[in-house]
């Protein structure tokens, strides 16, 4: 029996058989022609030029032979032509005594070796300037003329007999090459049919199952798990095919036994998903929904079978259709924080958030909406908000009251002070200050965050503003051995914003730095205009900020664990966030540890309006 390997070995082992026959043919034929055409160019063609060569020299030795008799002053001339033709004359006659190739080419050309060299000697006659011009005159006509015809003519009938040597064996060459074109033409079609037949049966007896094998596999992958694959041979296709019915009986016996577990699990899952007490939709990549908590039906229309762009609500097809783009988590923060719906008559708020089902390649199948209820932490806030503003100012007074106490005792406008004393007050007058200031931090905060405190935003100059306070704790970075620096350009156009909310923020954001970075250290403050915005950063170099405490660098009170007590309360940063935000701005930090932080904020540029200017 015969399995795919031999089939395949047969088969490609005959196209390889082919390829050697045309290909070891070929090179044979090559060779011939080769063989023929380097005959004719050794034989022939080296007799060809020296006899050229022999005639031209002859030809010369003849014109200075003339110049000589004629005696008109170039008999010089004519002994330099026969000095210089002699030698090449003679060269070419050796070559072509080497390069004797026809018959009867041996016997011309020893002819010509006797005749010159009796032109030679009746040469030397006509040159002897000793013997009388008539006598070397009749020397030339009587012996030097007939043996340079002579020579000619022999000559070219070497050179004849070459030519025609060449012509019979280029059409030899010719010949050879038309039958090795068509023993080349038959080998051809004879390997194209055989490569032909071994190809049917490649596909016959390999290809054809393979693709019938593919061809159930498709089915069987699509869910028709009743289809069997035929096996008609025995080969390792065929033990694969018998495999395939294994499999597809195999999962027959599952799909039975899965099919009423399935049908319990998704009916215990819908029950469970409907009762959640959040508002959850799944909806499909059509964006019609599959399924849905009885909050999202109730709330917002979000029951079975619902197109959600058949819904009053166009932020969550904005969020669906951009989870089914981007592929990540979307939220609506950027635009709309949340989403304000009576509920029983009852004012409730909601967080919108669209979380992409992503397969196995990463590309989303559905969106599930999730809209988180908030106003539970909404009330929470506004009533922290509430007792912080309402402790603040309650005990702002009599803070105040006892403050003025600690300065008029620190006068001893009441009497003298033991040292002891002294140093006691002391002490309560610096918690007393930290106390107040951070009332007045908190105070900050819920007037911003209220909006009672509003922003006088109007155009201004960013380098002024950075130098005022720069300018301000030179002195303090001076003190410290700190290099405070401030890199401005000359073309920064002026911002939206209430200088001195913005310059509490910048001394915020200088003030850190100072405390963080070591003497020798650098801080930079500096200003760069972008498209839309003109961003502030100040750089230092100094501990750094681990990055696991980066993301609540902003929250109040919150202090990096192993400062001192002296660096703060923990609300600066918390203030000069609102600040910006109550802008329209953003503020942002980045920090490596042990090698410095820098802070950075926006704000819009003056010569930019704003969308609503843009609507009117």
């Amino acid at each position: 029996m015969w399995g795919v390997r031999e089939k395949l070995s047969l088969g490609f082992g005959g196209l390889l058989l082919i390829i050697m026959v045309v290909g070891v043919q070929s090179i044979r034929q090559l060779n011939t022609l080769g063989h023929s055409i380097d005959v004719i160019l050794r034989e022939n063609y080296r007799s060809v030029i020296a006899c050229q060569q022999m005639k031209e020299s002859l030809e010369r030795l003849d014109s200075g032979a003339l110049f000589i008799l004629l005696d008109n002053g170039h008999a010089e001339q004519g002994r330099e032509l026969m000095a210089r033709h002699v030698p090449l004359f003679a060269e070419a006659l050796h070559t072509e005594l080497t390069n004797i190739t026809l018959p009867g080419e041996a016997e011309k050309a020893s002819r010509i070796k006797d005749l010159f060299n009796r032109y030679q000697d009746a040469l030397r006659d006509v040159e002897d300037p000793s013997l009388p011009l008539e006598q070397r005159r009749g020397t030339y006509f009587q012996k030097l003329l007939p043996l340079f015809l002579e020579i000619k003519t022999t000559a070219e009938e070497i050179l004849q007999m070459n030519q025609q040597n060449m012509i019979e064996a280029n059409g030899r060459a010719r010949g050879t090459a038309a039958a090795a074109r068509e023993r080349m033409v038959v080998l051809l079609v004879c390997g194209a049919l055989v490569a032909v037949l071994f190809i049917i049966y490649t596909e016959w007896r390999v290809l054809r199952p393979i693709q019938r094998l593919i061809r159930s596999t498709d089915e069987i992958s699509r869910g028709n798990l009743d289809l069997v694959v035929p096996s008609d041979s025995r080969d390792e296709i065929g033990r694969l095919s018998e495999a395939f019915n294994e499999m597809a009986s195999s999962l027959r016996e599952f799909r039975r036994s899965d099919r009423s577990r399935l049908a319990r699990i998704q009916r215990s899952t819908r029950q469970v998903f409907r009762s959640l007490p959040n508002a959850v939709g799944v909806v499909d990549m059509e964006g019609r929904v599959e399924v849905s908590t009885e909050a999202a039906a109730e709330i917002f229309g979000l029951k079975s079978d619902v197109q959600i762009r058949a819904l009053a609500f166009d932020w969550l097809t904005s969020l669906y259709e951009e989870a089914l783009e981007k592929g990540v988590v979307v939220d609506s923060e950027s635009k709309r924080p949340v989403i304000q719906r009576a509920v029983n008559k009852e004012e409730r708020f909601f967080r919108p958030l669209a979380v992409p089902i992503l397969d196995s390649r990463k590309r989303p199948t559905g969106v599930i909406l999730l809209l988180e209820d908030v106003t539970r932490e909404l009330q929470q806030d506004e009533l922290k908000r509430g007792v912080i503003s309402t402790v603040s100012h309650q005990l702002k007074t009599p803070l105040t009251s006892l403050r003025m106490a600690i300065y008029l005792l620190l006068e001893e406008k009441a009497g003298l002070l033991t040292p002891k004393q002294m140093e006691l007050l002391v002490a309560a007058r610096e918690e007393s200050d930290r106390l107040h200031s951070i009332l007045s931090s908190l105070l900050d905060i819920s007037r911003i965050e209220s909006g009672k405190m509003r922003m006088d935003l109007k155009p201004a100059d960013p380098q002024g503003m950075v130098l005022e306070q720069v300018d301000g704790f030179r002195s303090a970075a001076r003190d410290r051995g700190i290099d405070l620096r401030a890199e401005l350009s000359d073309e920064i156009p002026q911002v939206m914003a209430d200088p001195p909310q913005i310059g509490y923020v910048l001394a915020n954001c200088i003030s850190n730095a100072l405390k963080y970075t070591e003497p020798g250290g650098t801080v930079t403050v500096s200003v760069v205009a972008g498209e839309e915005s003109v961003c502030f950063a100040v750089e230092d170099t100094g501990r750094g900020i681990p990055p696991e405490h980066l993301d609540r660098i902003f929250e109040q009170f919150f202090r990096v664990p192993g400062q001192e007590s002296s660096t703060g309360e923990g609300l600066g940063l918390a203030i000069a966030r609102e600040i910006v935000e109550a802008h329209g701005g953003t503020i942002e930090i980045e920090s490596k540890e042990g090698e410095g932080t820098s802070l950075t904020f926006c704000l819009r540029r003056a010569d930019r309006p704003t969308e609503k200017e843009e609507a009117t």
